[in-house]
């Protein structure tokens, strides 16, 4: 079946559909990781956007629930150059394309992703729309033009927990695996650490692989609604408050905003990529739109502390403006493409974020020692 993909400013694309039919619109944006399509898909950090995989050659392994960064897909539609029709691995549950169908999201593959990712370089991110029902270039375009985009908007509200709860309080689904030297596929989980310190986590639309590595780094997480207060927070006694990512324009949230400021200074607090954005906000700065956004696990990072460069994964729209931030905060890592802010921290408190993912899965690692970090910063204030 045809699909077509056209873009607000009349730039069209032709395909073949896989994955459920219909028609979506959403900001398109670029991903230019080799592997962990299924983690991309399933970011809530996605919500309300069409996604473009640059890698020519996307669902060689399958899908599985293990794989999962959240209860569900939140991506609007998927565009990729071509579909491995006959998955090969182990782990694999699902192909890519009976995984869409299940989640009812469309798919366009036979794109020239190549060509889309260098319009969106050169003309700046845009709204989008991706149909197996309209046949008229022209309403495609104009759907596009009438849709959502994700300035001003608040998704946030769209993937938080409904309520709080406790992360693996069994310690099932945190355990590190490995398969057993000389087994038939033998998995055998290895034993996690005991439980240091008590954090509560805001879900701006976490993923889970960040709560996994939180709890093998000896952390007992309670994860609650991105609109809880301040007051709510400080009642629970925990250790230090943890900000998740998530999706959307970290303008939009005044409620995370005016929660961080009764927060800031009264406990030991860690954020990433929007939890970063909502933190600078607290702090009285801003943010601004990016033209296309960092997305994939090769963004090259450099902390000014050291002059030591990392390799990476990050999903982001919007960047903290420098210029914005009160002198008692200090830029710590910057982009090595494009100069932007990568990571931040308080001259006096015990405050600090990074724009980019320490979790991710399926990688780069070179970021994951943030978490030790954090754990040490906690002890230092406890001392």
């Amino acid at each position: 079946m045809k699909a077509l993909l056209a873009l607000e400013d009349g730039r069209i694309f032709e395909g073949e559909s896989f994955g459920a039919t219909g028609t979506r619109v959403g900001e398109i944006c670029f991903n230019t990781s080799m592997s962990g399509y299924q983690e991309v898909l399933t970011d809530p950090s996605y919500r309300g956007q069409i996604v473009a995989m640059t890698y020519p050659h996307i669902g060689n392994y399958g899908t599985n629930a293990l794989d999962q960064e959240s209860r569900e897909p939140h991506v609007r539609g998927f565009v990729i150059e071509e579909l491995s029709e006959f998955p090969s691995n182990w782990r694999s549950e699902l192909s890519l394309d009976d995984y869409l169908k299940r989640w009812n999201i469309p798919g366009v593959q036979g794109i020239d992703t190549r060509a889309l990712t260098r319009h969106l370089r050169e003309r700046g991110a845009m709204k989008a729309c991706l149909t197996t029902e309209l046949h008229s270039e022209k309403e495609a375009v104009g759907e596009a033009l009438r849709g959502q985009g994700v300035v001003g908007m608040d998704y946030v509200k769209e993937v938080t927990a409904p309520a709080p709860y406790d992360w693996d309080p069994e310690n099932r689904t945190s355990a590190l695996w490995s398969v057993a030297r000389g087994s038939a596929g033998e998995v055998r989980p290895q034993a996690l650490p005991p439980i240091r310190h008590r954090v509560v986590a805001y879900d701006y639309g976490i993923k889970q692989n960040i709560l996994r590595r939180l709890r093998q780094t000896g952390f007992g997480v309670t994860v609650v609604p991105a609109d809880t207060t301040a007051g709510e927070v400080l009642e629970r006694n925990a250790d230090a408050v943890f900000l998740s990512n998530g999706p959307g324009d970290p303008s939009a949230l005044n409620y995370a905003h005016e929660a961080l400021r009764g927060l800031v200074g009264k406990t030991p607090i860690f954020g990433i990529c929007l939890g970063h954005q909502v933190l600078a906000y607290a702090f009285g700065g801003r943010t601004f739109k990016l033209k296309f956004g960092h997305r994939g696990g090769n963004q090259p990072v450099q902390d000014l502390r050291t002059g030591k460069v990392s390799i990476t994964s990050q999903n982001h729209g919007f960047a903290v403006d420098a210029d914005s931030l009160p002198a008692d905060v200090e830029v710590t890592h910057v982009n090595l493409n494009d100069g932007t802010v990568e990571g931040m921290r308080h001259r006096e408190l015990p405050v600090f974020s990074v724009q980019y993912h320490p979790e991710a899965a399926p990688g780069p690692h070179d970021a994951g020692y943030f978490f030790s970090q954090f754990a040490a910063l906690i002890d230092e204030q406890k001392s």
